[in-house]
């Protein structure tokens, strides 16, 4: 099951590095790439917060991987090609 679509890192492969490296989720993102695609993490940042959590058994209060917003904001306006 594919958990980050941006840069197609699936779930066994964030549990099998979460187990191999004993890593937290900032250390899990770097190896993996998981939450550093185009949405900045928005969709796969929880999951894989979980999975280091779960895998290491480590304190949920210290998850560090942190929220990326996009480059820049665009408005709905824009996005359906209607500007005026």
């Amino acid at each position: 099951m594919i958990i980050c679509r941006c840069e197609e890192v699936s779930y066994k492969e964030l549990e099998t590095t979460a187990a191999k490296y004993k890593c937290s989720a900032r250390e899990l993102k770097l190896r993996t790439r998981a939450g550093m695609g185009y949405c900045g993490g928005r969709t796969c940042r929880t999951i894989v917060d979980k999975i280091a959590v779960t895998e290491n058994g480590q304190n949920s209060t210290c998850v560090s991987m942190k929220y990326q917003p996009p480059i820049r904001p665009i408005s709905f306006k824009s996005l359906g090609g209607e500007e005026t």
